[in-house]
């Protein structure tokens, strides 16, 4: 018989480790809801899902971009398509009888826009990681990820200290689709992209696996949920703003020269709780969500890739670049083009063919700045 006493300990271990890790979610959870209100506890529960299912079902952007400008694999922009009609369908119903509870992801296009959308979809393939993408990341143990995520902060508050100047150089009316033709023309540009992604690829490539079907049915029932617990649909580049605006305020900063952080929505932010903003709770449960997959797997992804210092060099830029240039666009992949699109807005298309564009400068300039390894 095989000795086993080595083995028993070890699953011990695994099942204490996971059952505490389950109970400090919850701990968390519920410190948030006695601290913040309910509201805000089933805000970082919802979060929590995401990096759950972000990570843990292999559901992202940058990557199935770079798979179809590679190799043509369109299997995850296909399954983000899919998530996103899904959300759309209860969207569009619940923004039209809930207008005053519930707001869109709308924006306007402009050349500050479809510039920060191309400049951010070049970025986040040196990185490898969109907006939701560096936050699973970095939650996740990926030492790429933890480096870009605070200049992605500091980018995405600088972009907003200047992002009256930016859109100065002129921006187009907001246009939103709504009601029943809205959502029509929504679904029906959908199916075309699909259609031609589809037709794009060769076929033994269009298989789709079912942990992708799931994956965008996960992460679409959260984004619904998000948009009815927290009044808005899923974002990510706001919040991470906000904190390194806080943070330059806690130095004794003086944010009264930007017009967009001392607007007095924006400056009221600044004076609460992170607790209490909705885009910081989901993002901070993204982390962890993304934090207790890795972990509940057996470890953290910390080791450190050799990367030369032209590399290294290149990530914080591209984090930098993440972040204000997204702020410039009105989000990331998340806010723009899986919320915009979702909820209607005509920005979210142009954000995505702006940004596919910047993905394949991305792909290419990944070699030639040391980051293929």
């Amino acid at each position: 018989m095989a000795d086993t006493s080595m083995d028993a300990p070890r699953g011990v271990f695994t099942i204490g480790t996971r059952g505490l890790l389950i109970v400090a979610a919850l701990a968390a959870v519920l410190f948030v809801a006695a601290l913040a209100g309910a509201r805000y506890g089933a805000l970082l529960l919802i979060g929590l899902g995401f990096g759950i299912a972000l990570e843990g079902l292999r559901f992202g952007f940058a990557g199935p971009w770079r798979a179809m400008i590679l190799r043509r694999d369109p299997a995850g922009l296909l399954a983000q398509l899919v998530a996103i009609a899904l959300v759309a369908l209860a969207a569009f119903p619940l923004l039209a009888s809930n207008g005053e509870e519930l707001f869109g992801a709308h924006a306007p296009i402009g050349v500050a826009m479809i510039g920060g959308a191309f400049v951010f979809g070049a970025a986040m393939q040196l990185v490898m990681g969109c907006g939701s993408g560096t936050l699973v990341n970095a939650g996740s143990g990926n030492v790429v990820g933890a480096v870009a995520l605070p200049f992605f902060a500091l980018g995405s508050f600088a972009g907003a200290y200047n992002l009256d100047w930016w859109i100065s150089l002129g921006t187009a009316p907001v246009v939103v689709l709504s009601g029943t033709s809205g959502l029509l023309a929504t679904l029906a540009g959908l199916a075309a992209v699909a259609a031609l992604v589809l037709w794009l690829a060769p076929a033994q490539a269009r298989r789709v696996p079912r942990r992708l079907w799931i994956a965008a049915v996960a992460i679409a029932g959260l984004a619904i949920l998000n948009l009815v617990v927290s009044g808005q649909p899923w974002g990510i580049v706001y919040g991470l703003g906000l904190w390194a605006a806080k943070g330059a305020q806690a130095m004794g900063g003086d944010l009264s020269g930007s017009a967009f952080w001392s607007a007095p929505a924006n400056a009221e932010r600044l004076e609460q709780s992170i607790l209490t903003d909705v885009t910081s709770l989901t993002n901070i449960g993204l982390i962890g969500g993304a934090f207790l997959v890795s972990v509940w797997r057996g470890g953290l992804a910390a080791k450190l890739p050799r990367l030369s210092p032209l590399a290294w060099t290149a990530t914080v830029v591209a984090g930098f670049l993440l972040g204000y240039s997204s702020r410039l666009a009105f989000g990331c992949n998340v806010g723009a083009f899986f919320s915009g699109i979702s909820t209607g807005s005509l920005h979210g298309w142009a954000w995505f063919a702006a940004a596919f564009v910047g993905a394949w400068w991305g792909v290419k300039l990944r070699p030639k700045l040391g980051l293929e390894v």
